[in-house]
């Protein structure tokens, strides 16, 4: 037999190392070896061959068992590894999104918010607008108008982007004639209002004055409808407003 050896099979299970020491006690003459004789007979064994021929098996699967059992060591300590980087990688992951999301949310809540209190500007500045556009006292008072003079106090008190709006209804209600009545309804004045009487909360010449009636015509589309426009959407349904 040539003599191979066993440094590829690391000889160090206690099983192995004890028959080895076993086989060489016997061979020696020794009936009862003790432990440490075992051992310091089977650390200086190096070759196979100088094992017994019947021993060599057993030897060589203790040997690969261990190494066995090491490797299953290893890959279960580098699959514990890469759970673990890749639990990591998950949290750090996780908290990144998390973190984008309120960002996005935040982000979000300002722009909001930053549209609202421009809605608001805006609705303050348009409401100031047409405030300082209805003041009706700007107007000499006169004993009579013409329907250009009407309409020409109209186009001052009225905000540009909703004359037409106002403009088509008065030319339905009244043809822009602000001593219209209707002897059936009692409805009177440019925007024929029912009663007639309602304009005096815009000025006590609401009989006379179509720059009192333009007023409270505009004051009450914009309550009722929010704009002019939104009375003549109103009123192209239902023929009235």
């Amino acid at each position: 037999m040539s003599r191979i050896s066993v440094r590829g099979f690391a000889v160090a299970s206690a099983t192995a190392v004890t028959t080895v020491g076993a086989v060489v006690g016997v061979a020696s003459g020794d009936t009862q070896p003790s432990n440490d004789n075992f051992e310091a007979t089977a650390a200086d064994t190096t070759l196979l061959a100088d094992i017994p021929a019947g021993q060599q098996a057993q030897v060589q699967i203790a040997s690969l068992a261990q190494q066995a059992d090491a490797q299953a060591y290893a890959a279960d300590a580098t699959a514990k590894k890469s759970a673990e980087e890749s639990a990591r990688l998950q949290a750090a992951k996780d908290a990144k999104s998390k973190k984008e999301a309120a960002e996005a949310k935040l982000e979000a809540a300002e722009k909001a918010a930053k549209a609202a209190e421009e809605a608001k500007e805006r609705e303050a500045e348009e409401k100031a607008s047409r405030s300082a556009t209805r003041d009706a006292s700007s107007f000499s008072a006169k004993s009579s108008y013409t329907v250009a003079e009407v309409q020409a106090m109209a186009r001052q008190m009225v905000p540009a982007d909703q004359f037409q709006c106002f403009s088509n209804i008065v030319n339905h209600e009244s043809t822009w004639n602000y001593q219209a009545s209707n002897p059936s309804s009692g409805a009177y004045g440019l925007m024929q209002a029912l009663p007639g009487s309602k304009m005096s909360s815009a000025g006590a010449d609401w009989q006379t004055n179509p720059a009192t009636q333009i007023k409270w015509g505009l004051s009450y589309m914009d309550d009722r409808y929010g704009s002019p426009c939104g009375a003549w959407s109103f009123w192209q349904a239902n023929n009235w407003y």
